[in-house]
């Protein structure tokens, strides 16, 4: 692997206004504090934002529930609100090549792989969703009461102000993805990106004004999620809390909207497993298994970093796996040949490279990687143990990393079993031939997502989300759409 150090190429971020928007004022926290912007490709602060808390909460709340409740937005025609959602999707392609270079001064994704995947996705929902504005809908019930006639039927109606906490794997499509998704139900919404990875988010919100969108509809209040996040989860005014982050978080959010039963939908971690059968095309399996867990690093939650292999050609896979993650140069998101860049944090490049000294410790052999990288930055190597212990950290624990651990297996239930033996169940991937086994097999893992010879495919029409521990609800979709509304029915006696 190459992973000389090369010096940050010479290229320019236009930066969006560094406060936050409530309404259509700019606001600093009244605290006076504010929170560092660091490229974690070099670990220069770049830019500031401020430490909002409970104050800004407090008034974004407010603003968004002036815009819920006035005409601007709750008497708007759906089709309006359409047209307004297709010119956001409009807006982020307009300044693509601006939000992915955002993206990687933020979070240290290549700039190319943010063009091909981040901002795509981001348009693509804002587009899909700008459908379902005018196309949500009721039923009429076929209603027996107490044989006199009625006339009944049900309605769809946005839940209200919903708060939304996105992460800082992907910043621009997870905000896209909750927004969106919020404002084709006609919810109104209080946005609270990661205090890591800020920026996106506050220039999402510049183009949703400039597309037209009435101002309060959408407020960002940037701060730390001890303080701006749990002021969010715990505001009277909020009626839905959808979070995207760790399971532990997600645990804590619905313990506090228990309070005053908040609607909540959590898309939280993940450890996923590849299942790789003999019958595969193993050099495409091998590949797909080496993105699956080392795409953006491995900070994914659907990164498949649990690898089962058929034991007649689990050396094979295992090498051509290996020699994959070898052949990923790492570097700095600018450079236009880098495939990974570097961790978020010097905090989670730490907590990564804690999960491999334990790997080492427990007796797990050491196939790849293991080491830091370039000298500036913060960096991992792709690694992938084999052989590990089943009851290991590096097995159980979602490490969010770019670790992958390789385990053999001889038959079908011996793999399912190992597969399901776990907390998580956000996703799985199968390599096979054999369609029949294949979509058998996928019926028997306990999992969100299940995709059949390739791994991560999203499309907004498709839901997403997990079961187990892996979250409540789903995200995108029909029924991403539907968790944004609260169903009302009416009844009339129309005669006796």
């Amino acid at each position: 692997m190459d992973s000389n150090t090369l010096p940050p190429p010479e290229i320019s971020v236009r930066l969006p206004e560094t406060t936050m928007l409530i309404g259509a004022d700019r606001v600093l926290a009244q605290s006076g504090r504010s929170i560092p912007v660091e490229d974690p490709a070099t670990g220069q602060i770049f830019a500031h934002v401020p430490a909002g808390g409970a104050p800004e909460v407090d008034q974004a709340v407010r603003a968004a529930r002036r815009a819920f409740e006035g005409a601007a937005w709750s008497r708007m025609r759906p089709l309006d609100r359409a047209r307004i959602i297709e010119t956001i999707a409009r807006k982020i392609e307009e300044n693509a090549q601006e939000l992915a270079l955002l993206e990687s001064y933020d979070n240290g994704k290549a700039v190319h792989h943010a063009l091909a995947v981040d901002v795509p996705a981001a348009v693509d929902i804002f587009r899909y969703m700008a459908g379902w504005a005018s196309k949500i809908g009721g039923q009429v019930n076929s209603f027996s009461g107490d044989g006199r006639q009625y006339h009944s039927y049900s309605l769809r109606e946005p839940i209200g102000v919903v708060g939304q906490i996105v992460p800082w794997n992907y910043p621009l499509a997870m905000a896209a993805w909750k927004v969106a998704t919020a404002l084709a139900a006609g919810c109104t919404i209080v946005l609270k990106p990661s205090e890591v990875t800020p920026l996106t988010a506050l220039r999402l919100a510049e183009l949703a004004l400039e597309a037209g969108l009435p101002e309060g509809v959408l407020n960002v209040v940037t701060g730390y999620g001890h303080e701006a996040g749990q002021a969010l989860v715990e505001h009277p005014g909020v009626d839905k809390i959808a979070f995207t982050g760790s399971t532990r978080v997600g645990k804590q959010i619905v313990q506090t909207a228990a309070r005053d039963l908040k609607r909540v939908t959590l898309e939280l971690g993940g450890k996923s497993p590849s299942l790789i059968f003999a019958d595969a095309d193993l050099d495409k399996a091998a590949i797909g298994a080496a993105l699956a867990i080392f795409f953006n690093s491995g900070q994914v939650c659907l990164a498949a970093s649990r690898l089962y292999v058929e034991r007649s050609v689990f050396d094979r896979v295992v090498e051509g796996v290996a020699n994959a993650a070898r052949s990923f140069k790492l570097g700095h998101g600018r450079a236009p040949d880098t495939m990974l860049g570097p961790l978020v944090s010097r905090q989670q490049q730490q907590r990564v490279l804690d999960y491999i000294e334990q790997g080492r410790q427990s007796g797990a052999e050491v196939i790849t990687g293991g080491g830091t990288g370039p000298d500036r930055g913060y960096f991992v190597e792709p690694t992938i143990f084999a052989n590990p212990d089943p009851q290991a950290s590096i097995v159980r624990e979602e490490i969010f990393g770019p670790v992958l651990v390789a385990t053999p297996f001889d038959d079908l239930e011996e793999v399912v079993r190992a597969a399901n033996d776990t907390r998580y169940g956000l996703a799985a991937n199968i390599w096979t031939r054999d369609l029949s086994r294949a979509h058998l097999t996928a019926q028997k893992l306990q999992a969100g997502t299940v995709w059949i010879n390739t791994h991560g495919v999203n499309d907004p029409s498709a839901p997403f989300g997990g079961v187990k521990e892996s979250g409540w609800g789903r995200e995108v979709g029909e029924e991403g759409v539907l968790v944004y509304t609260e169903t009302k029915t009416v009844t009339a006696l129309l005669g006796d």
